[in-house]
């Protein structure tokens, strides 16, 4: 799977792409992360990506032209197993966006190409989500100062979904909010038997699969949270 990112702050991603899961996952073939500058489209003396809005109000927002022909340029990077619309993998991280939830993560993970818009300062200039149509995503109610850090939070929970990524493919399928009840996984526990008086429960410690399994399951509470509409970076 490809993932691009458009971004004015490529530098706040190199780290984090670099270790863990999705460092191999890169070296390995399986994921193909690239990290794209709005700022390299911009036009003029002082290559201005931003300016203030009409009407007034704070901030400044971010110039329709720079974002478009960035996110265009990429649009023509396909190859042949994708198709000429690009459209369908157009994310932009907003605050208008529909919720980011593990159904939502599963569906971006179905497609072959994601394109991650990163907002910053007060937020995109209307016309480039009327020229590129992007799927709108939020990443929850609360106010980042951009979104760098929810583009990380999708590509981490996409990259779990991709097979080879992780250790254990199991390790997906039983998370939670995963699977057809959407439960929430219940506690879990590892040595020592007992730490400061409390202990494993005795049937984690029977060997009895079933019994186990049923324990887990009854543990496990149905996933609420989330579901309403969310507010997000600007």
């Amino acid at each position: 799977m490809r993932i691009d990112v458009v971004t004015l702050f490529p530098e706040m991603f190199r780290g984090f792409l670099d270790g863990s899961l999705l460092g191999a996952a890169q070296k390995s073939g399986l994921l193909d992360i690239r990290l794209k500058n709005i700022r390299d489209f911009a036009t003029g003396t002082h290559r201005q990506v931003d300016d203030r809005p009409y009407g007034g109000g704070p901030g400044m927002l971010l110039m329709p032209g720079p974002v478009v022909d960035c996110v265009e340029s990429l649009c023509t990077e396909s190859d042949p197993a994708e198709t000429n619309d690009l459209s369908s993998s157009i994310a932009m991280l907003t605050p208008s966006g529909r919720p980011l939830t593990q159904q939502v993560v599963e569906e971006l993970a179905e497609r072959r190409r994601l394109i991650l818009l990163c907002g910053r300062y007060e937020g995109f200039d209307q016309r480039i989500c009327d020229t590129l149509k992007p799927d709108l995503i939020s990443v929850g109610n609360y106010v980042l100062s951009g979104g760098e850090v929810a583009a990380m939070v999708i590509i981490d929970a996409v990259a779990r979904l991709i097979p080879g990524v992780l250790g254990d493919s199991r390790s997906a399928v039983d998370d939670s909010f995963s699977g057809t009840e959407r439960l929430i996984e219940g506690p879990q526990y590892t040595r020592p038997r007992e730490y400061r008086g409390l202990r494993v429960p005795d049937v984690l410690l029977t060997g009895d699969h079933q019994r186990i399994a049923d324990w887990r399951k009854a543990q496990a509470t149905h996933a609420t949270h989330g579901q309403t509409n969310n507010h997000t970076e600007k």
